[in-house]
């Protein structure tokens, strides 16, 4: 069994239950040698990509919906059509037999003939998607809201874009691997050396990376104090808060950020997963949660300061919407990134002043 194809099945299972391919993959994928590291990711994240595509193959080739197999047998499939149809380098044999073989260890040995038998008819022929939904493999949810929000022409183009594999990008101040998007946000606080920054939602860090690297004197906070130990290496002061309730400083800061956390819509291409998840009911939470973060943000601002309050979502629930609550003559500039428009994910951004008293 190839330990890349056994690692790429383990982390879809896995995924299927709440985790993250990300994070998995950095996790599970270190003791692979860089090749079979690689493929384990490729088929990951593009079996993720273009679910919807697989499981309109693997219904078109048996006659069966794709949600009534059992998950261990979807898994395999997925992962074979997507190497016999998107991967030219992989000889068909191995990835029929070894995803066979994968059925058989998840002790669904009486799907291996059901499943051989669907993988000897797939070829890379062109196919006639049934929908948009099927052909940009997303959600048609998502894809409605877009088209109501950016259009249809500019809707296709963030999913196609979602679908190809992201650049890798590295900061060249701070030497973190950082999205180019994610890059934009730190700047709009036209930050001073020796200014006080509060980053209210800092994990990962990259963000709060940058901003020490322009010379601030920062304070990182998030609710996990797991994911603090992230921003370790910093030498910077780090508390656990919910940035939801009253904040514990006395002081005030000169600079805020609240990169706060999100549907994560403009990240699908390197968060593939989360369309999978995301429900439209999930959206009026986010805002609200949202609204309470800024909020305290701009209570722990000091006169004469600047907040940024950002998100890596395309929602207006979450960017527009949040910053509506804030007094309009307090709004100094917005920005958008688009996928597709713009290199990189997709981020707002809102950049607001202090309160007068």
């Amino acid at each position: 069994m190839s330990p890349a194809r056994l690692l790429a099945f383990d982390i879809l299972t896995a995924v299927e239950r709440g985790g993250y391919a990300s994070d998995l993959l950095a996790t599970r994928a270190a003791p692979l040698d860089k090749r079979d590291a690689g493929l384990a990711s490729e088929i990951v994240f593009g079996v993720l990509r273009y679910r919807a595509q697989l499981d309109y193959l693997i219904e078109r080739y048996s006659g069966k919906p794709a949600a009534r197999l059992d998950d261990p047998v979807l898994q395999a499939l997925r992962m074979a059509i997507y190497q016999l149809r998107y991967l030219e380098r992989i000889p068909a044999h191995a990835a029929v037999s070894e995803s066979v073989d994968l059925i058989k260890r998840a002790r669904k040995r009486s799907a291996a003939g059901f499943a051989n038998a669907i993988l000897r008819k797939v070829d890379r022929a062109p196919v006639a998607w049934p929908s948009s939904a099927v052909e940009f493999s997303h959600p048609a949810w998502l894809l409605e809201r877009w088209e109501r929000q950016y259009g249809a022409e500019m809707a296709a183009a963030i999913a196609r874009a979602n679908l190809r594999v992201p650049e890798t990008c590295v900061n060249p101040e701070t030497g973190r691997i950082q999205d180019i998007g994610s890059q934009s946000i730190v700047p709009l606080l036209r930050l001073v050396g020796g200014q006080t920054f509060l980053d209210l939602c800092a994990a990962p860090g990259n963000k709060t990376a940058q901003a020490v690297a322009m010379g601030a004197r920062a304070v990182a906070c998030d609710i996990h104090l797991h994911r603090l130990a992230l921003l370790k290496t910093l030498g910077i002061d780090l508390v656990v808060l919910d940035g939801t309730r009253p904040l514990p400083f006395r002081r005030r800061f000169d600079r805020v950020l609240i990169d706060a956390p999100c549907s994560g819509t403009g990240t699908l291409a390197h968060n593939p997963e989360i369309k999978w998840r995301l429900e439209p009911a999930d959206l009026p939470d986010l805002h609200a949660r949202q609204v309470v973060l800024l909020e305290q943000g701009r209570r722990a601002l000091a006169p004469g300061g600047l907040l940024v309050y950002s998100t890596c979502s395309l929602e207006r629930e979450e960017n527009e919407d949040v910053v509506a609550t804030v007094p309009g003559e307090l709004v100094m500039e917005t920005m958008r990134r688009i996928p597709g428009r713009e290199p990189g994910d997709g981020f707002f951004a809102a950049v607001i002043g202090a309160d007068a008293g």
